[in-house]
């Protein structure tokens, strides 16, 4: 059980990660290289598990991922004590760290950070993901929370629906005369297209449904990483995408852009996931989020 484990081992195994090797970690914790390696291989023969894989940088196994989100749960748990008690730093303020994908980010995350009350003081570390992935660092102890895709909760996380982030088929409107001009399953397959990274499969999977899974999108493709620089890519005419609604309307009514088939979108609902704790700072930053997605994104 967790809590028969040795409080300093699993520490430093948590400073073997992220430090990255070794001897980092026992520059970090001002102990011998000695020393940390005893600890880990003590705590491996505990579990009866290889914690670590001994690469360069150190990476931990599946078994290491569980007790390295541990040992960030213990640190949260210690740092929110120690603020209660009035033993923290003068004006130290509590870091909360949140995995978000570029398109909440772009619309209407930043907003929920803004309704976050004052105190106790907070400040954020966001690692911005998609929203396919963000659980992963969640799984691994990265962040303390996620907005995410997956209905299914990271073990040690509680998972609540935000809503449903709708995206609109669009192109510029020249671009759509030039390219789309004929059977929109057709011309799908030719038209230069626009896609977030390699991971997106957000255009690929609307032409997979409206051809019902016989072509994807043309290869010919723009990456562009960037939420706000993608709907500029597709108002500028270089290839059509799916934009999210928020920043597609604005568009749309100036003209810039035109729906490619005002009957289709998709949408794609997002949950917040976050871990077990009874900690007042991630509780603030929930009920924040959870308001602001309920204005912004559909029910």
């Amino acid at each position: 059980m967790l809590g028969e484990l040795p409080l300093d081992q699993v520490r430093t195994l948590l400073a073997v990660v992220d430090e990255g090797t070794f001897d980092a970690a026992a520059a970090a914790l001002h102990v011998t290289p000695s020393a940390v390696s005893q600890r880990v291989k003590a705590l491996e023969q505990r579990t009866g598990r290889v914690l670590l894989r001994r690469t360069k940088p150190v990476r931990p196994t599946e078994s290491g991922e569980v007790l390295v989100r541990f040992a960030r749960q213990l640190a949260r748990l210690e740092r929110d004590a120690r603020g209660e008690l009035g033993m923290s730093g003068a004006g130290e303020p509590t870091r909360v760290t949140v995995a978000v994908n570029a398109d909440s980010l772009a619309t209407w995350f930043l907003g929920a950070l803004t309704r976050v009350p004052r105190e106790p003081r907070l400040c954020f570390e966001l690692w911005r993901e998609d929203q396919d992935h963000t659980a992963a660092l969640l799984r691994d102890g990265q962040v303390m929370a996620a907005v995410t895709s997956s209905p299914e909760p990271v073990p040690g996380c509680s998972v609540r629906a935000l809503g449903r982030m709708r995206y609109l088929p669009v192109a510029n409107p020249e671009f759509a005369a030039r390219h789309l001009d004929g059977p929109l399953r057709e011309a799908l397959r030719e038209a230069p297209v626009i896609v977030f990274d390699r991971q997106d499969d957000l255009q690929d999977g609307f032409v997979r449904a409206l051809t019902r899974g016989r072509h994807e999108a043309s290869a010919l493709r723009h990456l562009v990483p960037a939420s706000e620089g993608f709907a500029e890519a597709v108002a500028a005419g270089l290839g059509w995408g799916l934009v999210p609604e928020a920043q597609a309307n604005p568009l749309l009514d100036a003209g810039r852009l035109v729906r490619i088939d005002p009957e289709r979108w998709v949408d794609v609902p997002l949950y917040w996931q976050q871990w077990k704790l009874d900690s007042l700072a991630l509780a603030a930053v929930a009920e924040a989020v959870s308001a602001t997605a309920a204005e912004a994104l559909r029910g």
